[in-house]
């Protein structure tokens, strides 16, 4: 592929995957098709979908030219352009924050995409995955910057988890980041324990690899539902890896409570079965009564970001 072929494929496998996570339905206890929070609306999601494609594609064109090598790969930018995706998805929408972690899950696999595109015509998920690791791995200061302001821009304090190290909330914070010369990975490894974005920084992805897309594959093969094989996916990622949100909000206990409901959703056969749909639906209802305290969002980040590499790869609805 050119160089801006590889930026068309990439931007479109990000918008789509962001806007078919969010119209998978019923996934429990988060904004979908049928359900709306008080204050933020499925519009708002496809809005911000959209939103963050320019970016991406970016992204996608600065990877590859960091393989091709006219440009080096700590001058791609990944946080200042994390902060602009995140710019662009708060003004093309009235619902606040609905997609930070999206973006933060999506910028370094766009950058591994475009790189991964050089020299080939299709996605090989093995160097999608070594050339993730260099694009997490190429950070520089002023990347953990932006994506500090990035947050500060987004939502409320401590999105990332607590860390009493380099509290976003503490404006010290920036100054040291740049004289400890701290990188992306460097500030992720401080709460990767606590928060599931962080850990994937740090992991290469291995829920997104080897839990979400792996999953998402084997369930479209076997089934050929969309709907179904997401809203499956999600049951998945969340039985194996409780959700940070809702351990921020509520506690461990909570979180590994409701990881054990979506497990017994997937034993009774998952949303295609007549069990399992009642439990899914009944789950989704309960935790809808929370009023956002017992939202799976992270796990909604990690399903995008499965489907984006499962795009990537050449798979289409």
């Amino acid at each position: 592929m050119l160089k801006s072929e590889v930026g068309d494929y990439v931007s479109r496998c990000a918008s789509l995957a962001a806007l078919l996570e969010v119209s998978a339905y019923p996934k429990p206890g988060n904004v979908h098709r049928t359900r709306d929070f008080p204050d933020t609306m499925y519009e708002h999601f496809l809005a911000a979908g959209v939103a963050i494609g320019p970016e991406m594609r970016r992204l996608a064109v600065r990877g590859f030219e960091a393989v091709e090598g006219s440009r080096e790969w700590a001058h791609i930018g990944v946080g200042g352009q994390v902060l602009k995706a995140v710019t662009e998805s708060l003004s093309w929408q009235t619902g606040g924050n609905v997609n930070l972690g999206v973006v933060l899950l999506f910028s370094p696999l766009a950058v591994a995409a475009g790189a991964s595109l050089f020299g080939d015509e299709r996605v090989d998920v093995k160097t999608l995955r070594e050339m993730l690791r260099k694009a997490t791995r190429t950070t520089t200061p002023d990347d953990a910057v932006a994506v500090y302001e990035a947050i500060g821009k987004a939502m409320t304090p401590r999105v990332l988890g607590e860390a009493e190290e380099l509290d976003v909330t503490d404006e010290t914070s920036l100054t040291r980041i740049r004289n400890n010369g701290l990188t992306l990975i460097d500030v992720f490894e401080l709460c990767s324990e606590r928060d599931s974005i962080c850990h994937e920084w740090v992991s290469d992805f291995e829920v997104t690899f080897e839990v979400g897309s792996r999953y998402l594959n084997e369930a479209l093969d076997r089934s050929g539902d969309v709907n179904a094989s997401i809203v499956d996916t999600f049951l998945q990622i969340l039985s194996k890896r409780p959700d940070s949100l809702i351990r921020r909000k509520r506690g461990v206990e909570k979180a590994v409570e409701v990881s054990e409901r979506a497990a017994g959703v997937l034993e009774e056969g998952g949303m295609e079965s007549e069990k399992g749909g009642e439990l899914l639906r009944r789950l989704d209802e309960e935790l809808q009564s929370s009023e956002g305290a017992l939202n799976p969002g992270t796990t909604a980040d990690l399903t995008a970001a499965s489907l984006f590499v499962t795009l990537l790869e050449g798979w289409r609805p």
